[in-house]
């Protein structure tokens, strides 16, 4: 005997075109929430910046900075004591502060010219120091910081900088960009970025921080929030020199930079 079907009735909800309107742009709302959870989710990089950094690279290629020839890089020294060229390196830092490499590499070198140790800058009295190091940027204040210095170095490092970036920090007019560096130049140890002006500027320039900063160790913990760690020990050295020729701080050279076209900053766009 044939099974008799079941009817299904169907109910249709009666709903006025206010409510319907209504009812897809909560629909509506709830996938565009979603949506921006899940990209919210995923670790932010800023767009375009492997590309941005590979043109920079190239365009460095040449190593014709200031930096490439006077930079703290250069002080550290394969014929000294390691810790006499540790030294070399942090001193070469702490005058780099508010002065150009120029300056900087002149004063080092008529330093090294009297002897550039700890004991010698121990015997000798802040006014001949600060003779010696001038005109650097606030040369009377840092000639007192590396007096100072050398003191806690021959009572606290066994005539030997420290070995961690609280270590260094401790020491007078040392902060961590002079901290960072000194860790990836006289120790071969990579503790993060050092971001100087160059590096803060350009980072801003290119947004490749998440909000703008307005300090340079804001621009360091928003770097080190997304740049592959692979590349923080030369990320310095290679933003510096690309600020010191081509991105500098007054009227960047745009027209010859690779990345013109495609940088938020750039003086060439919408010409």
């Amino acid at each position: 005997m044939p099974r008799k079907r079941r009817r299904v009735r169907v109910e249709y909800e009666d709903i006025d075109a206010e409510t319907a309107e209504k009812k897809i742009k909560a629909a509506l709302l709830k996938k565009e929430t979603s949506a921006r959870s899940s990209a919210e989710s995923l670790p932010w990089e800023p767009v375009n910046w492997r590309l941005q950094f590979e043109n920079i690279k190239a365009m460095r290629s040449e190593r014709s900075a200031p930096v490439d020839q006077m930079g703290a890089e250069c002080q550290a020294s394969s014929t000294l004591p390691p810790n006499v060229s540790r030294f070399h390196v942090l001193v070469s830092l702490m005058l780099s502060s508010q002065t150009k490499d120029q300056v900087t590499d002149a004063a080092v070198k008529r330093l090294k010219d009297y002897g550039l140790t700890i004991e010698n800058i121990l015997s000798i009295t802040e006014e001949k120091i600060g003779k010696l190091i001038y005109p650097v940027g606030f040369w009377k204040r840092k000639a007192n910081y590396l007096k100072r210095t050398c003191q806690i170095l021959k009572d606290d490092f066994d005539c030997d900088i420290p070995r961690s970036v609280e270590g260094l920090c401790s020491l007078p007019g040392v902060g961590p960009k002079m901290a960072h560096l000194a860790m990836n130049i006289a120790w071969n140890e990579c503790t993060g970025i050092g971001v100087d002006t160059h590096v803060h500027r350009i980072a801003n320039r290119l947004r490749w921080v998440r909000k703008p900063t307005k300090t340079p160790e804001q621009t360091r913990k928003s770097l080190e929030e997304w740049l592959p760690r692979e590349l923080w020990k030369n990320v310095n050295l290679i933003l510096v020199g690309f600020g010191q020729q081509i991105c500098v701080p007054v009227s960047p050279r745009c027209h010859g930079c690779s990345n013109s076209s495609m940088c938020p900053s750039s003086s060439t766009k919408n010409k």
